[in-house]
């Protein structure tokens, strides 16, 4: 069982940065690919971005390619997501997610779900 705890969420101005935190329990994160994803208010939960179990790989949605920068500290068990240049947009629940298959975490299919942060971005 992996339990996922997020935290760095809050309220920022349009171009503020924040850095969100995914703590994991286990001794098995460094087996487990990461992923974030946004939920905005009233609509699905996206995927934002992923990282590989060794850190190799990462993946992003467009939307926030050249803003957000995924990294794992696999020492610590935590899994960050750094936010720049935030807009509007960008407000809404974050959820850390965990999978041996980076390919589910993709789909929107992970063993592990957080239990999301609040980001919130005025104008």
């Amino acid at each position: 069982q992996v339990q996922l705890v997020e935290s760095g969420g809050g309220l920022v101005q349009a171009g503020g940065s924040l850095r969100l935190s995914c703590a994991t329990s286990g001794r098995t994160f460094r087996t487990y690919a990461m992923g974030w994803f946004h939920q905005a208010p009233g609509k699905e939960r996206e995927f934002v971005s992923l990282i590989t179990w060794s850190g190799g790989t990462t993946n992003y949605a467009d939307s926030v390619k050249g803003r957000f920068t995924i990294s794992r500290d696999n020492g610590k068990n935590t899994v960050y997501l750094q936010m720049n240049s935030l807009k509007p947009e960008d407000t809404g629940v974050y959820y850390c997610a965990a999978d041996g298959s980076s390919a589910r975490i993709r789909d929107k299919r992970p063993d592990y779900w957080g239990q999301g942060t609040q980001v919130t971005v005025s104008s």
